[in-house]
Formats: structure tokens, sequence, C-alpha cells
């Protein structure tokens, strides 16, 4: 496939994740964020399983278990600590410098080179996140902020540590080994501090559905497989979409107003995602040629 069917398809992971808030807030009960996490995640991992049947070796297990609590059970319970104690804004806007973490990881873990581009692009995503949902009436919370900082952190090392330590087996098998992991994680933390979750009814498990089967299943198979087919700091930078899906929907469905404001930030989120793919774009030009060149002197 091309580099643009690429970043369509790894672009939809992070679009479809922007439905989340919309799904939570409108179809499932109130107060039970971490059970709904691993009500998302084991169901959508056990459900990849079956379909792969390919159990991760004994030699993966301890990394299968780190990825799966840095991309899930750490992100997912960071991110639920920190929407409840501080703005959806403030919470989103902290979560936005993950792209930023990224790049830093991946230079270190990686030796990927970091360009001033691709800096520049991740902090114009994160002032245009700021202008899209960040409210006047913001307040700071220190568990909040601390929270949604360790959910950005704990994400980006998840990201960079799926591409370094890719194994040989398809995205599918991947994101099944992850979501299973962090899921059997996240259950007995969902019943040691919540209440019994309650009988759903036709609307959860519409709500259900949608955040297992699209929002994890589908979305993170994309997700990892966009990791190995383009890098992390290219992944990292679409995450920029979802803050800017969750707005759009709530526009489209709910009639949320959409002040000038926010339409400067929706303006500068896109424009971030395009400068931090130009960004990448020359390196992976030159590593072409130099394959050429090497493939030419072989031959």
């Amino acid at each position: 496939m091309s580099r643009s069917t690429d970043l369509f398809l790894t672009a939809l992971a992070p679009a479809i994740w922007g439905s989340t808030y919309i799904v939570t807030t409108e179809l499932l009960p109130d107060g039970y964020p971490l059970t709904v996490a691993a009500l998302r995640a084991l169901p959508a991992g056990l459900l990849l399983l079956l379909m792969t049947r390919n159990l991760p070796p004994k030699a993966w297990l301890g990394r299968v278990m780190l990825l799966g609590a840095l991309n899930f059970t750490v992100f997912w319970g960071a991110l639920f600590i920190a929407a409840y104690r501080l703005p959806g804004g403030v919470a989103a806007t902290l979560g936005a410098v993950q792209p930023l973490i990224v790049l830093g990881l991946a230079a270190l873990l990686l030796g990927t080179a970091v360009t001033w581009q691709s800096v520049a692009a991740a902090v114009m995503g994160i002032v245009g996140v700021g202008l899209l949902i960040l409210g006047p009436d913001a307040q700071l919370d220190l568990i909040g902020i601390g929270a949604a900082l360790a959910g950005a952190i704990s994400m980006a090392f998840g990201t960079v540590l799926s591409r370094k330590w890719q194994p040989p087996v398809p995205p599918l098998s991947f994101a099944a080994w992850q979501l299973t992991a962090g899921g059997l994680m996240l259950v007995p933390i969902a019943l040691w501090v919540e209440p019994a979750f309650p009988e759903p009814d036709a609307k959860a498990v519409v709500g259900l559905v949608w955040l297992g089967l699209i929002g994890a299943a589908l979305t993170y198979v994309l997700f990892f497989r966009g990791i190995a087919k383009l890098g992390p700091a290219s992944v990292a930078g679409l995450g920029f979409l979802s803050p800017l899906s969750a707005v759009l929907l709530g526009w489209v469905i709910l009639g949320e107003a959409l002040s000038p404001q926010q339409m400067l930030g929706a303006a500068i989120v896109v424009g971030s995602v395009w400068a931090a793919q130009r960004a990448a774009r020359p390196k992976e030009s030159q590593l072409a040629r130099s394959k050429e060149a090497a493939i030419s002197v072989r031959v």
C-alpha cells in the first residue's frame, strides 16, 4: 500500500477514539470508567485471539504484559482519573503533549532523528487542541495534572516500545495480545475500586459493542499496523485528530455550538497533522533512495 493509504487507515483510529466521550456519556451508565475500560479491552482482545488463534510465546510474555499495561491499564486508568479531576479541556490539552514525548523517546530508544519541523508540528498541535477545547472556566488540580501527564507518558512509552519490540506476527495478533493483557490487569482494579456494574440496557449494550469491537479491536489493529508501517512519530502526530473528532461529533450529533476560537483551533490541529507528516517525508524519501542505491551497487 502507498504511504497515503497507510496514513488514512491509521488516522481512522484516533478519529474513532474521538467518539468515546459521546458514546460514554450518552449510552453508558455514569461512574464506572475502569469497568467500562475493562469491558472494552478484554472482550476485544479475547475476540481477536479467537480469530487469530495465535498466543504469544513465553519469551514475549513479559513484553506483552508491559505493553498492555502501558497502552491500556495505566493509560486508561490515568485518563479516567484526569477526566474526573480536571475539566475535559485541561485533561485533553495536557494529554496532547504525548507527540512531543514520543519524539524524545523515539530518539532515545530507536535512534530516530528529531527535526525542528516535527517539534514545531507537535507544539502547534498542542496549541490547536488548547484552542479547540480549553474553556475560560478551566481549573487546575495537581492530582489530575499528574494523572494526565502520567497517561501521556505511559502511552508514549507504549507507542515507541510497540515499534522497538515489533514481533514477527500480524498487527491483528499484536493487538490481541496487548488488549487481552491490558484488560486482564484492568479487571481486578475495577472490581476493587468501583461498585458492581448494573445490568446493561439496550443502549449500554450498543455502547459497549461500539467501544469494544470498533473503538478497541478495529482501531488498535490499525494503530499498531500504523506504528509498524509509519513509525511512532508519524502515528503520534495523528493523535490530535481524536479531540478534533470529539468536538465535531458533539457539534453534529448533540448540536453543540462551535465558537470562532474552536474553529481556529480545529484549523491549527489539521495544519499540525499535515506538518507532522510533511516533516517525516524527507527522511523516508532519503531512506528509499539509499536502499535503491544499495541495490544498484549489489547489482
